[in-house]
């Protein structure tokens, strides 16, 4: 049984086949689905998706790139956090990449939702690209206690060993099975499998051999692999140990 920790199917990459998707997924053995959202449209996509499935949930949260009207938006946010089926706030915290918002926007929406998140009592998925330091420095002033999971990890060991010692997770997608990427993989030899969530971010970070090609949350089963022959254990203890830790995260 594997648990697709994070999968944006109600994304209109999956408007033509999303039953279709999500069957596959369950005939690959994904058992569970948490689909996060980025903003307050995204957020109602979600809850409805999560409705209409027994096995699928949702994630509510403004994301860093879309934070510019985030005092706008957070009351609307507030209503949608007590909906039916959401276990968690997400997707939250930091781009620098992209550079829609600046660092000061960010920063208030990342701090303003973790607050939520410990008036909610609900988990943190976290985004974080080209902000570890940042985001870090941020999660270890105010989310003390919350449980958080650094979703689609692309940082170094030592931020994965900074999250470790707060008793935060560790989100492991499709880039684990990429030719250069050693970092990660390093990173998913080393870390506890009951700290692990594996994740596609479908339709985005397609896993290898489907590089170019539309993610769906069926190939968790390929990261779940890569991990097995990275740490040396079988493809049943990989899934059946980053499942139970997901179930317990998202308080299921």
């Amino acid at each position: 049984m594997l648990f697709d920790t994070h999968c944006h199917l109600d994304a209109g990459a999956f408007d033509a086949d999303r039953d279709e998707v999500w069957a596959r997924a369950q005939e690959a053995g994904v058992a569970r689905l948490v689909n996060p959202a980025y903003d307050l449209a995204s957020c109602r996509r979600a809850i409805e998706l999560a409705a209409q499935h027994t096995h699928i949930h949702a994630a509510v949260g403004i994301h860093p790139n879309d934070c510019a009207t985030f005092d706008d938006d957070l009351p609307a946010l507030r209503a949608l956090i007590g909906q039916p089926k959401v276990v968690a706030i997400g997707e939250i915290g930091l781009d620098y990449h992209w550079e829609r918002t600046t660092p000061a926007q960010q920063a208030a929406a990342f701090v303003a939702q973790l607050a939520l998140a410990r008036e909610f009592n609900l988990p943190v998925i976290v985004h974080c690209r080209d902000a570890y330091d940042d985001a870090l420095a941020l999660l270890e002033a105010h989310a003390r206690g919350l449980r958080v999971v650094l979703h689609a990890f692309g940082g170094r060991m030592e931020h994965a060993e900074r999250a470790l010692a707060q008793g935060w997770h560790i989100g492991i997608g499709g880039p684990v099975t990429y030719r250069k990427a050693e970092n990660l993989r390093e990173v998913a030899g080393a870390i506890p499998l009951d700290h692990m969530l594996l994740e596609t971010d479908s339709p985005y970070l397609p896993p290898h051999p489907y590089r170019g090609q539309r993610n769906e949350p069926a190939w968790v089963a390929l990261v779940a692999e890569s991990v097995s022959q990275v740490r040396g254990v079988s493809l049943a203890r990989v899934a059946d140990e980053t499942t139970s830790a997901a179930m317990t995260f998202f308080g299921l």
